[in-house]
Formats: structure tokens, C-alpha cells, sequence
């Protein structure tokens, strides 16, 4: 069997297999598509193709579509050459529960796959096309925190950046760069409306990718690139909006274990691929079965019936308190919080991590203890059953196979988000941050991972970062085994505010980390005894 349109074909082979297939006529909706595009999305990994793709089949099966999704890629090009095209754009969803079920499903939903490379004469004047199409009503991205930042720690622009500002539009390259360019070109066919929508795990996503999106338009007014009515366009909240949103799926990386089940059943080419970015990506996705998506509803040229596929469509205020639920409480905190720790102590797996009675604790502190009391109830979602549900339900999940390390990716890009919330909370209503434990346990950790070494002393290697080099270099001199080697290294980290989104020494918790990392630092399982320590 081949995950193709063509192989798709051979139900009776699927249906034996376990395999559901796409109740429409999945040809028929590409070519609808391409023909007048309703919906484009920009970072097309895995939880876009199982989750957002996953919404959209439902919305076909339904009939309350009748188009897909145009897939653009900025970043990793191989993805749609190697993933993409050669399975006519479908998706082997995986579904692992919690039991030990598995679904799995083919989407049908994406249907096409665009390269957003200005430097690639068909596949820019392709997306300029779907971009200048009046009928498109929604551009939506999955493209990680890192995808919407324009500058450094020192306030200075990234080098892709000042590319796309000193080149243009017509020779765009990051994200931001290219949404913009795009935004030119619909401008100037029309000016037709359009809602942008952010879908990654940053608090106030809207906000930010509007201000970024911003940024680089009035950079470009500046140096001669566009005029002040394109500029106009984009602020214009009746035309351009970014609405927020709140996304939550756990998508490890493809599963091996996966990839041998699916091949045993009898379909073929299911290998997982790694592309020269390090993209872990596979014809499958695999997933847990809880997903929560919470969009504000702002679409000034028409919207799909997201809500008939569970979406909650809502007002910005009930979308940022879910949000800050998931992201500076309920979930992401917990992630990173632990993950570093798993690492030290040598759980490949982060289901297996949940059971050790230290990081439980640790997670309990940060989620129950520090989090839940600042956190605001979205009315839609219940904090206290959303939390119960990721640390005793979703967490210890043994079948989704998500390891720490991956959950230790860009953690610097996260820190001011994840624990600079709930700090920030802490310091308004008491005045400092003093009452935090696990937070500071969670910073600490983090410092003490970056060594390289684990809790047993041996090398350990690290996630990527974009920060590393940075990090590095501020901690020159702290060694593992000699906590006398920290002197004054965390000064310039632990003030920084682009990092932590304050200053942890002018919330009172500063000297508490430094005191935690030295204790961490004493040598050969002194990482499990401070989390002992302090948590009791």
C-alpha cells in the first residue's frame, strides 16, 4: 500500500490494515483549492499536519468545506520535497491514547505544498498567487517562538532579518519577511481583507506576530521599499487582523516504534526522515488524542465553521486567559520545568521521567502550588481539570513516545513566557517573587543542564538552542564537582529581561537561583538532592 491518491485507492488493503481513508474525494478538493484557496498556513510540521490538518478533514467529512489548506514552508525546504510531494500531500495520522489504543486515519486536507523561497522564481509567484486570490480568508502558523523574533538578547537584528529589510520584499527570507511581502502583494491587487492567525505557544501570539509583521513594514516604508497607504492597510484592524489564539496537542517526533507498525501492516515508504536542519519528520504523524484549540473570533473576510470540529471560537480576553492558562501555567511551564531534570537524570523518555518522585514534585510545585493561585479561570476550560489531566493523564502517557530531550528544544526562546508570567504575577500582588520555590528550581536546572554534564557526571549531550553560544559564554568558569567555581556568572543571565521577562534579582529571587545552582553544582547526584532540599 502507498500513501499516494492513487494507493489510496486500494480501500479493501487500508480498511484490513485498520486505516480510515477520507470519506470525499480528495483529488477533487485539491484541485478546488489551488483553484480558489480558502486557507494558507505557514510551518508545516507535525502538529499542523495531524491537528490543524486533522480539523480541516473533519470540516471536509462534514461537508461544511469543500477546500483544504495551501501548506507554504519558509524554513525547511526539504520537508515538502521529501514529505510532501511524494505522497500527493497526505498525512498517516497516528493516534496514540493513553491505553494503548491506536487510530490511525488518512487526511486528506492538505492540499498543496508551496516553497515560500524568494530566491525560487515558481513556487514565490505560486504563493503570490493564493496571496492575491480576494477570496482567501485566513493565514494561520505553527512556526515555534523563535519564527516571530526579529532581534537578539542585545536588541540587535538577527543577520536573515537585516537581510529582508535592506533587500525588500521581493527577496524576503524569514518568516516575518515573507508574510509581509505577501501582505505587499495582496495590498496591490486589491487591498482585499484578511485574517493572520498564530498558533504557536507564545503568550499574546497575535500581539506579537502584528507587531512583528509591523516592524518590518514600517522598516521597509522607511528605507523606500513600500508607501504609507500599504503601511495603513496593515494596521487597519477592519482589513488585516491577527487574531490570538491558544493551541494545545502534544506531537512527539516520529515514533520508530510507529514507523514498524505502520510497515508491518503492510504500507509502504514510512521511514522517518531528518533533514539537513535537523527537521524530524516522517508520511506519519503521531499525536496524543486530547487537542484544545481556543481562536478569537476576528476574521474580517469570512472564516471555515471552526467550530463545528471543536475549535472554541471566542472574544480576545477569554483566549488570552486560556492561553495563560496552557502557556504560563497549566502546561508548558511543567514541560520545561521538568524536562531538564529528566535529562540530568537520565530519562530518555518523558513519560518515564513523571514517575520519579522528585520531578513529580517539581511539577505539582510549579503547576498546583505556584501556578493555579494567579492563574484566571477562562470559563471555557477548567485550570484545575486541564492541570489534573497533563500530570496525571497526558504526561505519564508511555505510548506517545515523546522523549526530553525534544521537549528541551529552545528552551531560552520560552523562559520569559513559561515562568517570567507567573513571576511577573507574583511580584504585583506580593511585591516580590519570595514565595516561589519550583520556579527558581526550574531556572536553576536549566543553568545547571546547560554544563553538559548529567546528575551522574557524565557528558551529556544538548538540545538545540539558538541561545547556547550565548549561554556559554556567560557561564565561562562554572564546573561540575566545584560549586566555588560560581562567582558572579549569573549577573548578566539572570537580569536579563529578554530572557526571563524581568529582572529575577529585582523580583526577589535572583540570589535564591545562584544559591540553588551552587548547590547543584557539588557534584555527583547533588541536582536530586537540592530538588529534595527545597521541595521537601
Amino acid at each position: 500500500m502507498k500513501l499516494t491518491y492513487e494507493g489510496i485507492k486500494e480501500k479493501a488493503a487500508w480498511e484490513a490494515a485498520g486505516v480510515a481513508l477520507p470519506s470525499y474525494d480528495v483529488t477533487a478538493v485539491a484541485e478546488r483549492t489551488k483553484k480558489n484557496p480558502v486557507w494558507v498556513h505557514f510551518g508545516v510540521g507535525n502538529i499542523f499536519r495531524i491537528f490543524i490538518g486533522g480539523i480541516v478533514d473533519k470540516l471536509l467529512a462534514k461537508g461544511f468545506m469543500d477546500r483544504g489548506i495551501t501548506c507554504a514552508e519558509t524554513f525547511d525546504y526539504e520537508v515538502v520535497d521529501k514529505i510532501y510531494k511524494p505522497f500527493d500531500n497526505l498525512v498517516l495520522a497516528v493516534t496514540l491514547h493513553e491505553d494503548g489504543r491506536v487510530d490511525k486515519q488518512v487526511l486528506g486536507s492538505l492540499a498543496e505544498a508551496i516553497k515560500a523561497e524568494s530566491a525560487n522564481a515558481a513556487e514565490w509567484a505560486r504563493l503570490t498567487e493564493v496571496f492575491t486570490d480576494p477570496g482567501l480568508q485566513m493565514v494561520s502558523f505553527t512556526i515555534t517562538e523563535k519564527g516571530y523574533a526579529l532581534k537578539n538578547p542585545a536588541g540587535e537584528y538577527l543577520g536573515y532579518v537585516a537581510k529582508d529589510l535592506a533587500n525588500g520584499p521581493d527577496k524576503a527570507i524569514g518568516a516575518m519577511g515573507v508574510v509581509t511581502a505577501m501582505l505587499l502583494a495582496r495590498f496591490k491587487a486589491g487591498a482585499a481583507p484578511l485574517a493572520l492567525v498564530s498558533m504557536d505557544n507564545v503568550s499574546k501570539n497575535g500581539k506579537k506576530l502584528r507587531e512583528s509583521v509591523l516592524e518590518m513594514a514600517e522598516a521597509w516604508l522607511a528605507n523606500g521599499f513600500v508607501t504609507e497607504d500599504f503601511l495603513a492597510y496593515v494596521k487597519d484592524e477592519s482589513r488585516i487582523t491577527f487574531p490570538w489564539s491558544m493551541i494545545d496537542k502534544i506531537t512527539p517526533r516520529p515514533s520508530e516504534s510507529v514507523c514498524k507498525m505502520l510497515t508491518e501492516s503492510g504500507i509502504e515508504d514510512m521511514q522517518i526522515v531528518v533533514t539537513s536542519k535537523y527537521t524530524y519528520i516522517a508520511p506519519y504523524a503521531n499525536a496524543e488524542e486530547p487537542g484544545y484549540l481556543v481562536v478569537e473570533d476576528s476574521f474580517p473576510n469570512g472564516r471555515p465553521p471552526l467550530e463545528e470540529a471543536g475549535v472554541f471560537m471566542t472574544d480576545r480576553e477569554t483566549v488570552n486567559k486560556a492561553e495563560r492558562m496552557k502557556v504560563t501555567v497549566c502546561l508548558n511551564p511543567i514541560h520545561t520545568a521538568t524536562c531538564v531534570y529528566h535529562c540530568l537524570f537520565g530519562y530518555e523518555m518523558f513519560a518515564d521521567g513523571m514517575h520519579d518522585p522528585e520531578i513529580a514534585k517539581l511539577a505539582g510545585q510549579v503547576g498546583y502550588k505556584e501556578g493555579l493561585p494567579v492563574v484566571e479561570n477562562p470559563g471555557i476550560l477548567s485550570p484545575e481539570a486541564f492541570l489534573k489531566e497533563v500530570i496525571e493523564v497526558r504526561f505519564p502517557n508511555p505510548y506517545l513516545g515523546d522523549t526530553s530531550a525534544r521537549i528541551a528544544v529552545d528552551i531560552s526562546q520560552m523562559t520569559a513566557i513559561r515562568f517570567g508570567e507567573t513571576i511577573k504575577a507574583y511580584v504585583a500582588r506580593f511585591g516580590d517573587a519570595k514565595k516561589l520555590v519550583g520556579i527558581p528550581l526550574a531556572i536553576a536546572g536549566w543553568i545547571r543542564y546547560l554544563l553538559g554534564v548529567d546528575d551522574a557526571g557524565n557528558p551529556m549531550e544538548l538540545s538545540p538552542d539558538p541561545m547556547i553560544p550565548y549561554m556559554k559564554e556567560q557561564l565561562a568558569g562554572l564546573a561540575f564537582g566545584k560549586p566555588e567555581s560560581l562567582t558572579d556568572q549569573l549577573k548578566g543571565v539572570l537580569s536579563n529581561e529578554t530572557l526571563f521577562g524581568s529582572d529575577l534579582y529585582a523580583a526577589g529571587i535572583g540570589e535564591l537561583i545562584e544559591e540553588m545552582v551552587r548547590s547543584e553544582l557539588e557534584g555527583p547526584g547533588a541536582a536530586r538532592r537540592t530538588l529534595k532540599k527545597y521541595l521537601g
